[in-house]
C-alpha cells in the first residue's frame, strides 16, 4: 500500500488535496506555505499554556512566566475535547479533508509533530529548548498525547480504520554528544507517552537515529523512514527489524526521493531494484521475504519544501511511488 508524509509544498488546499487523496492511505495535507498556522509546530501549539507566536517573524516560543500564569486555566479545561481539537484557523486542510468522501479507502491517516522534536525545537525566552525544563516537559508530553487522541477521535467519526502518526525529525539529536536530554531518559518518557495514545501508534522521521530506539521496547505499530537515504544503515539492525515485523508492525519504506537533484537521477526500475536489494539482504539474514512484503508500505523518502520547482518534483515522486508499488504487486502477486 502507498502513503506519504503529511507536509506538502503546495500554496493552496485545492491543489494539495488531490495529491493527498491519490495514495492508498490518504492523509490531510499540512501546508506551511499556505499559512503559518498550517506549520506542524504551530498547529500542535494551539492552547498550550505560555506559547507565543510572532506571525511576522514566523517565530514560536514559550513565555515561561506566561506558562505558569495560564496553567491554572488550562487545567480547568483539560477534560474538554475542544481544548485539544485543532481549530479551523490552525488547519483548514484538516477540516476540508473531513468533508471528502473517504469511504473507498481501507485506511485513512492523520499526523502531528511528536513531543521529542517539539520539545527540542521550541525554546523559551532564554533560548533553551523546553524539553530541558523538568516542569514543562511532562505537561508538554501529556498535552501532545491529548492532541493526538482528539485528532484520532475526529478521524474515527469519519472512517472506522484510522491512525495518527508522529513526525519526529529531531529524534537523531538525542544521540549527539551535546544533547542535554539523554536518549535513555527520552525512551522512558516516550514509552509513557505512547502508552497514553488511542489507536495504532506510528512514527515517521527522515533522519538517522539509533534505530534500536524505535524498533525495540516501544511497541510501535508503524515506522516510516527515509530508506532512500538511510537504507544501508537501517538494514543492519536485522534482529530488531525481524522482531518488529514478527509482532505485526509495519514499515513504510520511503524509497522515492523528493529533492529535485536526487529525483532526476533515478527512475522507477532503479528505485524498485534498490528497495529489493535491501529486502534481499534482510532475507539473507533470516527475515522471510514473505514477512517483509506482508508488512510493507511504499512512500516518498521525505517531505520537501525547498525545491525551486515548487510542487512539481513532489507530485512526480508520488507518481513514482505508485509505479514502484505496482511493480512490486505484479512481481510478487500481491493483489
Amino acid at each position: 500500500m502507498t502513503t506519504a508524509m503529511g507536509i506538502l509544498p503546495h500554496l493552496t488546499i485545492e491543489d494539495a488535496m488531490p495529491l493527498a487523496l491519490s495514495v492508498d492511505i490518504p492523509f490531510w495535507p499540512q501546508l506551511p506555505h499556505y499559512s503559518i498556522y498550517e506549520d506542524m509546530y504551530v498547529q500542535v501549539s494551539e492552547n498550550f499554556p505560555g506559547i507565543r507566536l510572532d506571525e511576522d517573524k514566523r517565530k514560536l516560543w514559550l513565555d515561561t512566566a506566561g506558562f505558569y500564569e495560564e496553567l491554572g486555566d488550562y487545567a480547568e479545561h483539560m477534560e474538554d475535547d475542544a481544548t485539544f481539537e485543532m481549530s479551523k484557523q490552525h488547519s483548514r486542510a484538516f477540516y476540508d479533508f473531513l468533508e471528502e468522501d473517504l469511504t473507498g479507502f481501507q485506511i485513512i491517516r492523520g499526523q502531528t509533530i511528536g513531543p521529542l522534536s517539539y520539545g527540542l525545537r521550541v525554546i523559551d525566552e532564554n533560548l533553551k529548548p523546553i524539553i530541558y525544563n523538568d516542569e514543562v516537559r511532562p505537561i508538554m508530553f501529556d498535552f501532545i498525547a491529548r492532541k493526538i487522541n482528539a485528532q484520532y477521535r475526529q478521524l474515527l467519526r469519519k472512517h472506522p480504520n484510522v491512525f495518527v502518526w508522529m513526525d519526529e525529525p529531531g529524534l537523531e539529536i538525542l544521540f549527539g554528544p551535546f544533547s542535554g536530554y539523554s536518549s535513555e531518559v527520552a525512551k522512558v518518557d516516550f514509552k509513557e507517552f505512547l502508552d497514553m495514545l488511542e489507536g495504532p501508534r506510528g512514527v515517521h522521521l527522515c533522519g538517522n537515529p539509533d534505530w534500536s530506539f524505535l524498533l525495540s521496547g516501544l511497541d510501535l505499530d508503524i515506522l516510516s523512514l527515509d530508506i532512500y537515504g538511510n537504507g544501508q544503515i537501517f538494514t543492519r539492525y536485522v534482529d530488531e527489524i525481524k522482531a518488529f515485523l514478527e509482532r505485526g508492525a509495519i514499515i513504510s519504506w520511503g524509497i522515492i526521493p523528493t529533492l529535485t537533484e536526487e529525483f532526476n537521477k533515478e527512475n522507477s526500475d532503479e528505485l524498485t531494484a534498490q528497495l529489493e536489494e535491501y529486502w534481499s539482504y534482510l532475507s539473507s539474514k533470516g527475515i522471510p521475504l514473505e514477512l517483509i512484503l506482508d508488512r510493507a508500505w511504499i512512500a516518498p523518502a521525505r517531505c520537501c519544501l525547498v525545491n525551486i520547482d515548487g510542487a512539481k518534483t513532489v507530485e512526480q515522486s508520488f507518481k513514482a511511488v505508485h509505479s514502484v508499488s505496482r511493480r512490486l504487486r505484479e512481481k510478487y502477486h500481491l493483489d
